[in-house]
């Protein structure tokens, strides 16, 4: 994997769900991780991941990763739990056992 990008991760709020949004500093694509509502047998808050996507121009520069990273500190410090239905969200967490806890 090639150099990481100077990125700025945002999140929007989109209905009952969100979006976290990575522009690229002198890009004009952006990548984005979208999740929508969901609740755990204990009625806490889950945040199911559904969709990572990095356009081809942008690829390589450690942009999804970036956007699951912001998804897990934001479980951290708001306190939800996620459900990664997206495939690459299931492969970080797979290589990542310490996010363990916040998995739905």
């Amino acid at each position: 994997m090639g150099e990481r990008a100077e990125t700025t991760i945002t999140h929007h709020v989109q209905g009952q769900g969100g979006k976290y949004t990575a522009e690229v500093a002198g890009e004009s694509h952006t990548g984005f991780l979208e999740w929508e509502p969901g609740t755990s047998a204990n009625g806490a808050e889950v945040r199911i991941a559904t969709h990572t996507v990095v356009p081809k121009p942008i690829e390589g520069r450690g942009i999804a990763a970036q956007l699951v990273e912001r998804l897990v500190e934001d479980a951290r410090r708001i306190g939800f739990k996620i459900e990664p239905q997206c495939s690459y969200v299931a492969a970080k967490f797979k290589r990542n056992p310490d996010w363990a806890d916040l998995r739905a």
